[in-house]
């Protein structure tokens, strides 16, 4: 009897972080990466393409970044099952990929083997949380019983951490494959959700919550 083997694609801007996860996977029979991206409109566009499995995905890419194509790939193929692998190890982060649709999330820093695990439940259509993030989710529901970050919108969380970073709004613009005029106006309920009125209040708002680094 033949093992099925499930399809991976990998998104990821490092081609070294994709070579070391593709070793990983091809060292377990049950998986097999067939595509690799190093970019979120790539990811996006391969996913169309190649209908996988599973798609192993980082946050953090020059371009659209994996927020957006998680976000866009969910809108055309609902049943995705996407697993993000950042380097974001804060609870706001792992709420919002959820909320965008992955199924599961694991910081980078963890161990190998959980990679196969957490593909594993998800291809099973589990969710799965590394425990550390787990841990961090529930924290900050209980402490954070006001935070307004959870309030936004995948999108407009994608677009709050790129303004908090400095970038202009015609750079957002150019990245999300989004008018000008939509980003504005995202900038506007942004600063009415969050209820901040400057550029330094947005940037505080974004370190003490972990978006961005101080």
């Amino acid at each position: 009897m033949s093992t099925i083997r499930f399809r991976i694609l990998l998104v990821d801007d490092h081609a070294v972080v994709r070579s070391g996860i593709r070793r990983l996977l091809e060292q377990h029979t049950g998986f097999e990466v067939t595509a690799e991206a190093d970019s979120g409109e790539r990811g996006y566009q391969l996913f169309g393409e190649t209908l996988p499995d599973a798609a192993v995905m980082d946050l953090t890419m020059p371009g659209m970044g994996g927020m957006e194509a998680i976000r866009r790939i969910i809108a055309r193929h609902p049943a995705a099952k996407l697993l993000v692998l950042s380097m974001h190890e804060n609870a706001a982060f792992a709420n919002q990929a959820l909320k965008a649709g992955a199924k599961g999330y694991l910081a980078k820093s963890s161990l190998a083997e959980e990679l196969v695990d957490a593909l594993q439940a998800i291809v099973r259509g589990k969710t799965y949380l590394s425990p550390e993030i787990a841990r961090k989710i529930a924290m900050q529901t209980l402490q954070d019983k006001g935070d307004p970050i959870q309030q936004l919108s995948a999108r407009e969380f994608e677009i709050f951490r790129l303004l908090a970073e400095g970038k202009e709004t015609e750079d957002i613009a150019l990245a999300l494959k989004l008018s000008g005029k939509t980003v504005a106006n995202y900038q506007t309920t942004i600063k009415q959700k969050l209820g901040i009125n400057s550029p330094v209040e947005m940037v505080r708002l974004a370190i003490r919550h972990g978006v961005i680094e101080s």
